[in-house]
Formats: C-alpha cells, sequence, structure tokens
C-alpha cells in the first residue's frame, strides 16, 4: 500500500484588494496545483506561526506589515514569490502615469525592490517584455485564464434625480443591501454623483452612473440589460405633482417597476399586472424586487401587459391633446 501523499503546502495571497490581476493569473494557477488558499488584504496580517511552510505570494505589491512579518520568519517559508502584470519594479516606467499613482507605485512595489531581491523570491510575470527585462531575476512568465462568465446577472435600476430624490436615495440603501446579499445574481444600478457613491460604498455589484442630461440618458436609457425599475415616493410635498413619466422610462426599457401607493405612476399601475405597487415598508420592498428577479416568467408577464398599458395611455394622450387643441 502506497503511502498518502503529503498535503500541500498552504498559500497566502497578498492582494490590495479583488483584483483582476489575481483573477486572471493567480486564482486559475493555484487552482490547478490544488493548493489551500489564505488571501489576504494588505491588513490582515496572521500570526508568525501560522506561515511556517507556508507559500506566500504578493500581488504587485507589498505591503510595509507584510515587509516586517515575511522579514521576520523568511526561514519558516516554504517559499516567496512576487507577481506582478505592470513593470511595477521600475519607477522610470511609470513616466507620464498620474503622480498619485507613481507614488503609490512607489510606496508599495519600487522602494521595495531591493528588499525583495535579498528575500530571494520567484519572479511571476505576465509577459515576455517582462520576463527579458527580468531575466537576472530568473523571472518566469504565467499566462492569463479567461474568467468564466457569471450566470446571467439581473439589473435593478433607480434613476431617481440627486437634487429632488436624496431622501428616496438614502431609503433604499438599505434594501438594495439586503436584495444583494439575498441574491448574488443582482446588480443594482443608480444615478448620482460623490456623495451617492459614498452612500453605496462597500455594496457589492453597485454601479453609481454620473448625472446625465436629458438627450445623453435618452441614449443610456436605451441600453439593454434592466430587468426591475424602482419608484419609491416618499411621504413629501415635492412627491405630491409627480407625473407618470418614470412607469413609461421602465417599461421603455425592458424593465417592470415597484412602485409606491399614492402616486400618478400607482394611478396606472394594477398590482401584479403592469408592475408592482408595495407600501413603503423596507423588508416589503425587498421580497417584492426579489419576486421579480427570481421569477422570470412573472416578471415578462408583468412587462407585456405594462407595454399594452402604455400604448392605452398614447391613445389617451392623443385624443386629449386634440382636445386641448381644439381639434
Amino acid at each position: 500500500m502506497e503511502p498518502a501523499p503529503a498535503p500541500k503546502p498552504t498559500v497566502f495571497l497578498i492582494e490590495e484588494c479583488a483584483n483582476p490581476s489575481t483573477d486572471f493569473f493567480i486564482l486559475p494557477l493555484l487552482a490547478a496545483g490544488g493548493f489551500p488558499l489564505v488571501r489576504c488584504f494588505h491588513a490582515d496580517v496572521p500570526e508568525p506561526e501560522a506561515l511556517t511552510d507556508a507559500i506566500v505570494i504578493f500581488v504587485r505589491y507589498v505591503p510595509p506589515a507584510w515587509v516586517r512579518l515575511v522579514g521576520a520568519c523568511r526561514v519558516r517559508l516554504r517559499a516567496l514569490v512576487f507577481f506582478m502584470d505592470d513593470d511595477v519594479l521600475d519607477i522610470a516606467a511609470s513616466a507620464g502615469m498620474p503622480l498619485s499613482y507613481r507614488y503609490k507605485l512607489a510606496k508599495l512595489a519600487w522602494r521595495q525592490r531591493a528588499w525583495l531581491r535579498g528575500q530571494q523570491p520567484q519572479l511571476w510575470v505576465s509577459t515576455p517584455y517582462l520576463v527579458e527585462k527580468y531575466a537576472t531575476w530568473r523571472a518566469q512568465l504565467v499566462l492569463p485564464t479567461p474568467i468564466a462568465f457569471p450566470e446571467p446577472i439581473r439589473r435593478i435600476f433607480y434613476h431617481g434625480s440627486i437634487a429632488t430624490h436624496q431622501a428616496e436615495i438614502r431609503w433604499l440603501r438599505p434594501v438594495v443591501a439586503e436584495v444583494l446579499a439575498r441574491d448574488p445574481q443582482v446588480a443594482f444600478e443608480i444615478i448620482g454623483k460623490k456623495d451617492v457613491f459614498e452612500l453605496y460604498r462597500g455594496l457589492p455589484r453597485v454601479t453609481v452612473v454620473h448625472t446625465l442630461k436629458w438627450p445623453a440618458y435618452q441614449g443610456f436609457l436605451a441600453q439593454p440589460g434592466r430587468h426591475v425599475g424602482l419608484n419609491p415616493l416618499l411621504d413629501v410635498p415635492f412627491n405630491l405633482a409627480r407625473s407618470q413619466t418614470k412607469f413609461l422610462d421602465i417599461t421603455r426599457c425592458g424593465a417592470v417597476g415597484v412602485y409606491s401607493p399614492g402616486g400618478s405612476c400607482a394611478a396606472v399601475v394594477e398590482h401584479g399586472r403592469q408592475g408592482l405597487v408595495v407600501a413603503n415598508e423596507q423588508a416589503a420592498w425587498v421580497e417584492a424586487i426579489l419576486s421579480l428577479t427570481q421569477d422570470e416568467t412573472f416578471r415578462y408577464g408583468l412587462w407585456g401587459n405594462a407595454q399594452a398599458k402604455t400604448l392605452e395611455m398614447a391613445a389617451q394622450a392623443q385624443q386629449a391633446n386634440r382636445q386641448l387643441l381644439g381639434g
């Protein structure tokens, strides 16, 4: 009976944050080797004992805390690796880049060059150019692996103006957080500026689009890929005069809306037929949104009814316009 193979060493992968360098180059390589993996951001520093017989891989940068840790227990490591997919070890290579970016490279890579060399790491690089340039380091080429497409994303969106809908933008934040936590195939799109970006910072799969002028917004709305439009209206005087245009915008971009009761949109939407009309309770909105994102047949049925409603509204408007003009 052959002895069981020795367990593979644990890999500590050190990265600034989730990034394409790791996803394209390092994770596929480690998966192919079947190594146990611990992913660490720069501030995640384990006890030195955890690195005994481990492999440490730096992705692009070497944070100061890890310089101290590795320097103190280099002899414990099975291997030390530095990977780069830009020439981050040569400050001259970043000439012409923004000063803030060059400072980051200098702090986290270039200034660590001598220290790295002294630690005798394996150098992994992404291009033959880097292999040749760093031949004295015995650089080894790592080829990128295509990233598999995820399951289709269902996009929910809120396009309320930051000037008039600050309350709704804040109210939606916990709603969106819960939806994204419960359904990893949902993404959220919102229009706003820096304050909106800061409010939604930290949530996964959120896109904040800069405020658009009306002509540009028309082209933006014509882009496919939206599924559920949100139109909350909180109980403030300004919302009493809101028109039905959000129902028209949501429907014409191929989405089904969730609407607050009492507004003009709710007056033309029959709950469960052309959309969902839901009381302004955040938990209720979470369930309503998920019912649309997770039931494609239900959503398509409502959208077909909503399209028919927009044609009915167009005919009504045409007749009313003729009367208004005395025709």
